[in-house]
C-alpha cells in the first residue's frame, strides 16, 4: 500500500512531506489509542532481536536515525512504530533555520537522497521542553548535537558542552556529531587533536553533571565516510582513548561517483540511501576490526531491508539505523527488517542477534 502512496507523495515537495509526516505523528502521539495502534500494527518483539548496551535494553536493533525527529516532537510515536530505539537531532545550543530552501532532493531510480538541511532546529531549549518525558518511551531515545553555524570551529567545544548542559538530564544516550557536510567546516573537528579537544570538553561536562546527580550517559561519536583508511584508524583510536563510549558510522557522503549522471547529482549536500550500503558496511567492518573490542559500533547508511542491516551487523554492527530507507520502504520498515533477521538468523544456525555481531570480521 505505501507503494502506491508514495508515487502520489513524490509528486509533491519533500521537505513539505515531512513536516506533514510530523504533524500527523503528533496527532498520533498525543493520543493513547492512536499509540496503540501503531503499535499493533508495527511492533514486533521477540527476545531473540533484544539487544542490551551501556546498560541500556533495545527491544531490537532496528534504530531511526538522526535527522528524522529534529525538534524532539514525535518520538513516543516513533517508538511506536517499532524501532528498538529512535535518534533525535541534531540539536545545536540555540535555535537557527538552516540553509536555504530547497535543501532536500529525491533521486528515486537510486533510491537516495541529497540533504543539505544545515542542522535546522529549534534550539537545546526548545527540545529539552518536548525531552522532560523521555523515560516514558517504550525505547531508549538517543539526542545527537551539534555546534550552531555561527561558531567557528576554535568555540566548538562550547557549543557541544551548553547542549549538554541543557540535555544531559533527557535521553537515553548523547551521540557527537561532527560529520554532517552541511556545516561549513564541522568535519575539520575530525582532525585527530580538534577531537580530542572536543571530546575532553563535552566529557568533562558530563563529569560536571555527573557531580550533582544526573545518572551517567553513554557519548558515542558519528563518522563521516569520506575518510581515508589512516584518518579513520585516527579518528577511532582517539575516540576511544578519549573516552566514547561507541561509534556511529556512517553519516553521509559527499560522492556522487555513484549517481553522477541523475540531474540532481549537482546538488550540494550529502548523499544517502541505496549508493551508501556498501560503503557503509566496509567501514563497519573496519572499525571494527580497528576497535571491535572496545567499544560497540551503530552502523548507518543505506538500509533498506532485513538483508541490508544483517550485513552490517555481520559486518561488526551491535545495533542499526535507517532513514532514507523509510523514505522509500515506509513505516512499516523496522518491522520488515526484524522479522528478515529473524529468518536470516535461522537460516544461518543463530539463536540470539548477538552471536550475529561481527561474524564476518573476525
Amino acid at each position: 500500500m505505501y507503494q502506491l502512496i508514495r508515487q502520489y507523495l513524490f509528486q509533491q515537495d519533500p521537505e513539505e512531506i515531512h513536516e506533514k509526516t510530523i504533524h500527523a505523528l503528533k496527532l498520533a502521539e498525543d493520543s493513547a489509542p492512536g499509540k496503540a495502534l501503531l503499535r499493533m500494527v508495527y511492533q514486533l518483539r521477540d527476545k531473540r532481536l533484544e539487544t542490551n548496551l551501556w546498560g541500556l535494553k533495545f527491544p531490537n536493533p532496528v534504530g531511526l536515525a538522526a535527522g528524522f525527529d529534529k525538534n524532539a516532537e514525535v518520538y513516543h510515536a516513533l517508538g511506536a512504530l517499532g524501532f528498538g530505539f529512535v535518534e533525535v537531532g541534531t540539536i545545536t545550543p540555540q535555535g537557527q533555520p538552516g540553509n536555504p530552501r530547497p535543501r532536500l532532493f529525491r533521486l528515486p531510480e537510486h533510491q537516495a537522497v541529497i540533504n543539505r538541511m544545515g542542522f535546522n532546529n529549534h534550539g537545546a531549549y526548545h527540545a529539552s521542553q518536548h525531552l522532560v518525558d523521555f523515560a516514558y518511551s517504550d525505547v531508549p531515545i538517543g539526542i545527537n548535537i551539534g555546534k550552531n553555524k555561527v561558531t567557528p570551529n576554535e568555540e566548538a567545544a562550547s557549543d557541544y558542552s551548553k547542549c549538554m548542559d541543557m540535555l544531559y538530564a533527557y535521553g537515553h544516550y548523547f551521540v557527537i556529531n561532527i560529520s554532517s557536510p552541511n556545516t561549513p567546516n564541522l568535519r575539520d573537528l575530525q582532525e585527530t587533536e580538534s577531537l580530542r579537544v572536543l571530546v575532553r570538553a563535552v566529557r568533562e561536562k558530563a563529569a560536571e553533571l555527573e557531580a550533582r546527580g544526573v545518572k551517567k550517559k553513554p557519548v558515542l561519536l558519528k563518522v563521516a565516510p569520506d575518510m581515508s583508511e589512516e584518518q579513520m584508524h585516527d579518528v577511532v583510536h582517539a575516540a576511544v582513548e578519549e573516552g566514547i563510549s561507541g561509534i556511529i558510522a556512517t553519516n553521509t557522503t559527499l560522492s556522487r561517483e555513484a549517481v553522477i549522471n541523475h540531474p540532481n547529482a549537482e546538488e550540494a549536500g550529502g548523499l544517502s540511501g541505496r549508493p551508501l550500503t556498501e560503503r557503509s558496511t566496509a567501514w563497519v567492518k573496519q572499525i571494527y576490526q580497528e576497535i571491535g573490542d572496545k567499544v560497540p559500533i551503530i552502523g548507518v547508511g543505506g538500509i533498506y531491508n532485513g538483508e541490508d542491516a544483517y550485513n552490517k551487523i555481520r559486518a561488526g554492527a551491535s545495533l542499526v539505523q535507517v532513514y532514507t530507507g523509510m523514505i522509500y520502504q515506509g513505516p512499516g520498515i523496522a518491522k520488515q527488517i526484524n522479522k528478515q533477521l529473524l529468518k536470516l538468523m535461522a537460516r544461518d544456525g543463530f539463536t540470539h542477534i548477538s552471536e550475529v555481531v561481527g561474524v564476518d570480521a573476525k
